[in-house]
């Protein structure tokens, strides 16, 4: 493949996975335009880009973080999109405010730019009706954490232009990172799949099967996973993992009712390491 990326690219939303986007793509060489909701936002999103691409240089990944940081600029005017060849949504999951967020993004770009979204798991058909044109929307689902994970799971929705997919597996590869192509269906085959195997983990300890500890152990050592279904779902968040699993709930049915342990510990505000305690003790990390 030959396609390479566009030269200036857009991402909106600076939270982990949006400064993890912007990280990529910086080090991939193009100018990021970095969106945020305002200006202490905005500068947050600059502090956490500039974490990952200092961490890059620090591995030796890169020979100096001011160069790719030089091509980072945070803002909250959406209208600095307007010359993005590709902007990437990066807010929570939340329907109505992707909705929103696309259409903000499609009135400020440019007719030839791709629109993409990050979404872990809501329908692409569904986001597509925020733009008029849906032809150039597809998904772009990268992981978390994005500059130590490979893979970007490129999502077709029914209306994406058939060349498109060609072109967003080339820049998934020119990102340094692996591409599966996946049709759009709740949660895709990865959040799937994912959220499938951690909450059938969560019901084994809200049973009293085994520890936290012992079933991630068993995963890792027996299957070869590098981290357990309950890590991962601290390193998620709970809350996170919890929004998914509802949805998946609404869409695909009673197999991805949330157990009851999930709801109480986020109700308690045990939402993993982001806020200390999860099924694991973050305090000391």
């Amino acid at each position: 493949m030959t396609q390479t990326l566009p030269e200036r690219c857009g991402v909106v939303g600076g939270g982990r996975m949006g400064a993890g986007i912007a990280h990529a793509l910086l080090l991939a060489g193009c100018h990021v335009t970095l969106v945020e909701r305002d200006g202490e936002a905005a500068a947050a999103a600059r502090d956490r880009v500039a974490r990952a691409v200092e961490g890059s240089a620090k591995r030796g990944l890169i020979e100096d973080a001011r160069e790719p940081m030089a091509r980072l600029t945070a803002v909250t005017d959406p209208a600095a999109l307007a010359a993005a060849g590709l902007v990437i949504e990066a807010v929570p999951e939340d329907v109505d405010l992707k909705l929103v967020t696309l259409r903000t993004a499609e009135d400020a770009v440019g007719p030839q730019a791709v629109i993409a979204s990050n979404t872990s798991s809501i329908s692409l058909d569904t986001l597509a009706q925020a733009l008029a044109r849906p032809e150039r929307f597809l998904g772009l689902h990268f992981f978390n954490p994005v500059p130590a994970s490979r893979l970007v799971e490129v999502v077709i929705a029914t209306a994406t232009d058939p060349a498109l997919r060609e072109r967003a597996v080339a820049w998934v590869e020119a990102i340094g990172k692996v591409a599966v192509v996946v049709r759009d269906s709740p949660g895709f085959a990865s959040s799937r799949l994912g959220v499938a195997l951690g909450l059938e983990a969560i019901r084994m300890v809200e049973s009293g099967v085994a520890s936290a500890e012992d079933i991630d152990a068993a995963m890792t050592l027996g299957y070869g996973h590098p981290t357990g279904p309950l890590r991962l779902t601290d390193l998620v968040g709970l809350d996170v993992r919890l929004g998914i699993a509802r949805y998946l709930e609404r869409e695909l049915g009673p197999r991805f009712t949330p157990p009851d342990l999930l709801v109480r510990l986020v109700e308690q505000g045990h939402l993993g390491r982001k806020s200390g305690k999860g099924f694991y003790d973050w305090s000391e990390s």
